[in-house]
């Protein structure tokens, strides 16, 4: 590391927590340690803020909160701070390609998730991860504005990597259009990005990007290592995202998180 981290940014599907959902005990004493250093620290995800509300507390978060990959940012108590919004023809765009090439989709505005069919894949689990349920309605019609993510759903992963393509060959600069886990294509306004992330945050906190280290597992998180002064992949990364890392820690099950934050970040204080 160049310089002194003063601020540590991870995502946390597949890094800051396990694949069973659980922030481990060394993982929230990792942050506590971060905070007694004068270290700040916060957390970004395709999930929605109040789909991250059960680590508020337990990290004693005092960052804003970067939900949809950076669409929404708000304060603890959920009081919005900016939001980005997807454009109405993206928006319908992306729903018909989504579909077309028979992935299932959810739609999200504000704090609404909005699904048609309840029983598709990953609902269940997706809800008992966010700790909220869907609401489902019989068709998107007149729920197509102000739309701050979309997602494509399929288990065929290869197939949610070629949808994946094509968004971002068919909107361009228009959107935002990346895998937050290899069954989910996220579609969020163009300036709604994890590298967007850390730019929102070293302006808010006043900290240079230099100063800033980040950690995360998917593709989606490789904007945000490019903007940071250090970044670390998780061992449950793919080779390509390992790649671009200036390091690499164990996986999410094996206190991955926690051991990159020991290691490389608070090895240095001093």
């Amino acid at each position: 590391m160049g310089s002194k981290i003063r601020l540590v940014i991870a995502d946390v599907d597949g890094t800051l927590v396990t694949e069973d959902k659980i922030l481990t005990q060394r993982a929230q004493a990792a942050v506590h340690a971060l905070h007694d250093a004068g270290i700040h620290f916060a957390i970004t995800s395709g999930r929605p803020p109040r789909g991250m509300g059960m680590l508020f507390d337990p990290l004693n978060l005092d960052t804003p909160i970067a939900g949809f990959n950076g669409g929404l940012y708000v304060h603890r108590d959920l009081t919005i701070l900016e939001q980005k919004t997807l454009p109405g023809d993206v928006t319908r765009q992306a729903v018909d390609l989504i579909r077309s090439r028979g992935l299932d989709v959810w739609i999200y505005c504000g704090n609404d998730w909005l699904i048609t069919k309840k029983d598709a894949p990953h609902v269940a689990r997706e809800a008992w991860t966010v700790k909220f349920e869907p609401k489902v309605v019989a068709n998107f019609d007149g729920h197509l504005d102000n739309v701050a993510k979309i997602v494509g759903i399929s288990d065929d992963l290869p197939l949610v990597q070629k949808v994946e393509a094509e968004a971002q060959a068919a909107f361009g600069q228009r959107a935002t259009a990346n895998r937050s886990q290899p069954y989910y294509l996220d579609v969020t306004n163009r300036e709604a990005n994890k590298g967007a992330v850390v730019d929102y945050l070293s302006k808010h906190l006043g900290i240079p990007s230099e100063e800033i280290a980040t950690l995360g597992d998917s593709p989606n998180d490789l904007l945000m290592f490019k903007r940071s002064g250090f970044s670390v992949a998780m061992g449950n990364a793919s080779d390509q995202v390992k790649a671009q890392a200036s390091a690499v820690t164990d996986s999410y099950n094996d206190e991955g998180f926690a051991k990159a934050i020991e290691r490389f970040v608070l090895a240095t204080v001093g």
